[in-house]
């Protein structure tokens, strides 16, 4: 069975925080997604119960806020930056551009449904 997947020109799902997801390839011990954000959008605030993601952020501007025990950050978001966000860490993110957000993100192991994610208080 293939897990070879084209990017669509419309997307699949809404994920929990909001963001437009296209699915992508898929295999035993990861997932990869394309995530859009519209300008002037911000994301719901959530964390994931058991999935590491990491993103690359293939074009636009914003801002990644993520906060777990070890502290609590603002990342500039812009094309060509990679950004890890392990299992538990609170995360939301924005659309700061007059274009879109865009990023490729993978969860380690696989995605494993909307339930993976749960909704916490945010930074905006």
């Amino acid at each position: 069975m293939s897990a070879d997947r084209q990017l669509s020109e419309h997307y699949d799902v809404l994920a929990p925080d909001g963001s437009e997801v296209r699915i992508l390839a898929s295999g035993a011990r990861g997932s990869m997604a394309h995530f859009t954000l519209p300008p002037g959008q911000t994301s719901l605030a959530v964390a994931h119960r058991t999935v590491e993601e990491v993103w690359y952020i293939e074009a636009g501007q914003g801002l990644m806020w993520r906060k777990s025990d070890d502290g609590e950050t603002v990342t500039e978001l812009r094309a060509g930056l990679s950004l890890a966000i392990p299992v538990g860490t609170h995360f939301q993110f924005r659309c700061s551009g007059n274009t879109a957000l865009k990023a490729i993100g993978i969860t380690m192991p696989p995605w494993r449904g909307m339930d993976e994610a749960y909704f916490v208080k945010g930074k905006w």
